[in-house]
């Protein structure tokens, strides 16, 4: 995968994060107070810190899961790995990617996984 591309997805990536804790932020009093006593400021940072568990759990089970799919998808950009079909090992192709940056299966895959869910 081109890196320029890699590199587009991980600022859309950090950004549906951002965009995320701003959410929590405003939803929710006991993390204000963390991001409030933190000197950073910087929400990224902050998420990455340790965060008491029930701090995170305000946040609604599809938000929670959304937020570990993006952290799975930053890791998987550092450790080179990103776009590869978790199922096939086959890239997953950039128009997925764009629509759902933290993809984690080809299409084909990602129906048999959600038949196998229900």
């Amino acid at each position: 995968m081109d890196q320029d591309f890699v590199e587009r997805m991980k600022v859309k990536l950090l950004e549906m994060k951002s965009d995320i804790l701003k959410k929590l932020v405003a939803e929710d009093e006991e993390f204000r107070d963390i991001v409030d006593k933190d000197d950073s400021k910087d929400l990224v940072d902050i998420a990455s810190s340790d965060i008491d568990k029930t701090t995170l759990e305000a946040l609604g089970t599809q938000e929670m899961k959304r937020l570990r799919l993006i952290e799975a998808a930053l890791a998987r950009i550092e450790n080179g790995k990103y776009g590869m079909c978790l199922k096939s090992g086959k890239p997953i192709p950039k128009e997925r990617l764009e629509a759902i940056p933290y993809a984690l299966y080809r299409i084909e895959y990602q129906n048999e996984v959600e038949r196998r869910n229900r």
